[in-house]
């Protein structure tokens, strides 16, 4: 069975630091590219960093760019998502998704396989 689950959200201070895992079950995840998507109340599911599966390029929106860094560790079968300088704009629920094929795409409609999600929560 195909599973990919997200961990350690949760709530921290602005300026704080989070890192995200997604764990990847039934399938070998370095033959994929996983996206991160952030969810804010009120919004559209959005993607904010992905990495390649064969030449591990990695992207990130804007929004994160210089704050986030995706990675990814093959043989736990896991990427990370390491969020630093957090801002109250960063709340929401954040998901993984696997893309068969390995390249990274922003739509969220290419992506073949998603976790359930986890929150995160940048409050004072």
């Amino acid at each position: 069975q195909v599973q990919l689950v997200e961990s350690g959200g949760g709530l921290v201070q602005p300026g704080g630091s989070l890192r995200l895992s997604c764990a990847a079950s039934g399938f070998t995840a370095d033959y994929y590219a996983i996206g991160w998507f952030h969810q804010a109340p009120g919004k559209e599911r959005e993607a904010i960093s992905c990495i390649n599966s064969r030449d591990g390029m990695t992207f990130y929106t804007d929004s994160v760019k210089g704050r986030f860094t995706v990675s990814r560790d093959n043989a736990k079968n896991t990427v990370y998502l390491q969020m630093n300088s957090l801002k109250p704009e960063d709340t929401g629920l954040y998901y993984c998704a696997a893309r068969e094929g390995g390249v990274c795409y922003a739509r969220t409609a290419e992506y073949d396989y998603w976790g359930q999600g986890t929150q995160v929560t940048v409050s004072s």
